[in-house]
């Protein structure tokens, strides 16, 4: 996958967002391998060509990731991601619900009927089948549980900065 300039078809990821998060993300791809995850690709920061001079991470893939470890149980938001193998769909379930975040989930199946029962039972806000990562105009995105503050990108977004009062006035 290539980091670069949002609006770049070349791009498959962008830059992180300020130099703190960029630490943060770096910190936690060391944090996996002293976790024992073994990290199959990328996880450095990017340093050839345009973005070099940005706040760029080539995304990484950790395999063999503990379910209990830190990199599973904690929000990130960088291009980091955890592989953890799994017997059957209730496994994966419920490696996926027991973390105390639900922001969004992804499931990849040819069967229909696997992918509404992961929808309708993980523990997240915005779920994606066979795909991840899209946002589609004047729908919720929003977490469940620790995730997420209420819902965005849709007219929930702007009730949440209102207040409601109803008022009755009688006049003899």
């Amino acid at each position: 996958m290539q980091p670069g300039p949002p609006l770049s078809p070349d791009s498959d990821t962008g830059a992180i967002v300020n130099e703190a998060q960029l630490a943060k993300v770096l910190g936690y791809v060391e944090l996996g391998v002293s976790e024992g995850a073994r990290l199959v690709a990328g996880g450095a920061r990017a340093t050839d060509g345009d973005v070099a001079r940005g706040l760029f991470v080539r995304p990484a893939l950790f395999a063999d990731v503990r379910p209990d470890a830190r990199l599973a149980q904690e929000e990130i938001f960088g291009p980091v991601l955890a592989v953890m193998p799994f017997r059957d769909a209730a496994q994966a379930l419920a490696i996926a619900n027991d973390v105390r975040f639900g922001l969004t989930a992804s499931v990849y199946t040819r069967d229909l009927s696997t992918a509404h029962a992961f929808a309708r039972d993980v523990e997240a806000g915005f779920v994606w089948v066979n795909d991840s990562g899209r946002h589609f105009l004047g729908t919720p995105f929003g977490g469940f549980k620790e995730s997420g503050l209420g819902r965005e990108e849709d007219t929930e977004e702007l009730y949440s900065y209102t207040q409601t009062k109803n008022v009755n006035v009688l006049f003899e």
